[in-house]
């Protein structure tokens, strides 16, 4: 009699991508006026690997007397090169920028995975590819802008001062730099300081593209290179994408100072299941918005409302999807779920776990082994939770799921309204009629239907309430670098 296959009976034989190719210094340098330039205060941060906890590289850390030699070498590039340089001249050089990239994927997608902790398939299929794309798509703006704004005078703004988070860490930079330079704005871009080296590699990468020297500057540090970079007096935009209380600190700094300001900060994305939406499909959708990417992005659908009479199918497929995901090594392509960025993060992750069931929500985590060494997290799920419980209403920033039932219509739009965020949502139905009516009623900048963290740089991308304000991809993302009139 042939013997039952139990669904933890599988076990993958480890598929890990190749690190040959990858090169990664024991020491990197400020990227100032297209030269490596030591902090003047000698400090370096160390970057470390958050699926084995090993130091990567150290990193210098810049304070207010390098950012201001980094805005010093922008304006500098501002005023005597890139303004000046005809519009096609500055899409040749985005355009290689974006060719490079591509070139030099397979580096970007491990560097990227080894920093930042997430699974390989991620990095190779999505960030690095999304990344170039954007370059591609501004390099095409640049010397149509006019065609943008039609009946408008266009002209840049200056020098863009430019603070990116640790969650895509490539994808960020290229969000931000690519349309500044195409509308003739020269860059200070700070990455995050626990993913630093993708920007470093990208520094390099602009040397190789021949970009004039100040063009795109790049400054590492923590919390202090970033505020010296929002109080800079010769900064004119800042563009900021991060945590909520941060984006309130930078909008207090800036207020006043004429300096224009987009702010992409937190979300609390709700996803909506109604009884006649393909099920399957939508549990695939909602573990491929909150699992897949460890929660790690501030449009993860972290809230989820199922209509009544299919919650119990809901959850009972959720579980069983959970019990395959695998969890462990991001440099394996087996790899679902990969390390959390940093132990801090890990930290708070598991206080709202906790959170969650001192509010009295059922908790359900999958069984899987968990590495021995470096920042993990089991997904996790909580039911039976309520609209004003914690893990309901703050970003988690992990893999971790809160999930309600509704009856009406009404009922769940007021309920995904109910939070302080505004960034994106979901809906899953076989009905256009509902799906025009949740989009039209659903407080959120961006709203996927039967699917979900689909990105295309055609498209803008932003939020209402506490997830900020302003626009950023496709031709929304190209005024927000430029002084129309």
């Amino acid at each position: 009699m042939a013997k039952r296959i139990k669904d933890n009976d599988w076990k993958l034989v480890p598929a890990p991508e190749s690190k040959d190719h990858v090169r990664i210094d024991a020491e990197y340098k400020l990227f100032i006026g297209g030269k490596w330039v030591a902090p003047k205060s000698g400090k370096y941060l160390d970057t470390i690997n958050p699926s084995s906890e090993q130091r990567l590289a150290r990193v210098a850390e810049a304070d207010a007397a390098d950012v201001d030699a980094a805005v010093k070498a922008a304006r500098k590039a501002y005023d005597t090169v890139w303004s000046k340089m005809p519009a096609p001249e500055r899409g040749k050089y985005i355009y290689r920028i974006a060719r490079l990239l591509q070139e030099k994927a397979r580096e970007f997608a491990v560097v990227e995975s080894m920093d930042g902790g997430k699974p390989i398939r991620e990095s190779r299929d999505f960030d690095i590819p999304v990344a170039a794309a954007h370059f591609f798509y501004y390099a095409g703006w640049a010397d149509k802008l006019q065609y943008a704004f039609p009946a408008r005078n266009v002209s840049p703004l200056g020098v863009a001062g430019q603070i990116i988070p640790w969650n895509f860490p490539l994808l960020m930079a290229a969000w931000k730099i690519a349309p500044a330079l195409a509308c003739g704005n020269t860059v200070v871009l700070k990455p995050a300081e626990t993913t630093p080296l993708t920007a470093l590699l990208l520094a390099e990468l602009i040397q190789e593209a021949e970009l004039p020297d100040g063009v795109v500057n790049i400054v590492t540090g923590a919390g202090a290179t970033g505020a010296a970079l929002v109080n800079h007096p010769d900064i004119n935009k800042i563009a900021f994408t991060g945590s909520t209380a941060v984006g309130k600190l930078i909008q207090r700094s800036v207020a006043g100072t004429g300096k224009k300001l987009t702010l992409e900060l937190g979300g609390k994305a709700p996803n909506i299941i109604f009884a006649d939406a393909t099920i399957d499909q939508a549990v695939e959708g909602i573990i491929n918005g909150i699992y897949f990417n460890q929660g790690h992005v501030c449009c993860a659908g972290s809230r989820l409302y199922v209509e009544e009479s299919v919650h119990d199918e809901v959850v009972r497929k959720l579980k069983h999807r959970m019990k395959s995901l695998v969890v462990g090594d991001p440099l394996d392509k087996n790899t679902d779920i990969g390390a959390i960025n940093s132990r801090e993060q890990l930290g708070t992750i598991n206080k709202y776990i906790k959170l969650g069931q001192q509010e009295g929500a059922d908790m359900y985590q999958s069984s899987c082994d968990l590495p021995g060494k470096g920042f993990w997290c089991r997904p996790t799920l909580f039911t039976n939770v309520a609209q004003s419980a914690r893990i309901t209403q703050e970003e988690i920033f992990g893999p971790v799921l809160a999930i309600q039932t509704f009856r009406t219509v009404d009922e769940v739009i007021q309920k995904a309204n109910n939070t302080p965020y505004g960034l994106s949502a979901g809906v899953w139905t076989d009905k256009g009629s509902k799906i025009f009516n949740l989009t039209s009623k659903l407080r959120a900048g961006v709203i996927w239907a039967n699917t979900f963290n689909k990105f295309d740089p055609t498209s803008p991308f932003g939020g209402y309430k506490e997830s900020g304000y302003g626009r950023e991809g496709g031709v929304h993302g190209l005024g927000a670098y430029l002084n129309l009139s």
